[in-house]
């Protein structure tokens, strides 16, 4: 079964919208807390500035993920996306730095 649309993560893969709005607080992004105000449940948010083709592995390989095994969960819907990333041999050496995947998280329900 498909999860429903209202069911679905956002994703705001811009850089550092898990970070607070001032230095060093802990929290939300405004923006990640205006998603949260508005009814989203779960967000798929980045914790530093990103790379552009890892927010499109990340979040296309989450959703490929999710739609696999709807009941997994989003977090181990990640987790699995990242795996995929780190255990393909034919990637650059780059995807396989934190720098590249670690930044990604979810937030909310998982």
């Amino acid at each position: 079964a498909m999860l429903a649309p209202a069911a679905q993560p956002v994703v705001l893969s811009a850089c550092n919208t898990a970070a607070g709005a001032n230095v060093g607080e802990d929290g939300l992004s405004g923006l990640a807390r205006a998603f949260f105000h508005s009814g989203a449940r779960s967000l798929l948010v980045t914790h530093w500035s990103v790379y552009s083709e890892a927010a499109v592995a990340l979040s296309t390989g989450l959703f490929a993920q999710i739609r696999a095994e709807p009941d997994l969960g989003f977090s181990r819907s990640l987790q699995r996306a990242t795996l995929d990333i780190l255990n393909d041999p034919g990637r650059p050496d780059l995807h396989h730095h934190p720098a590249y995947w670690a930044a990604f998280s979810i937030v909310g329900a998982s």
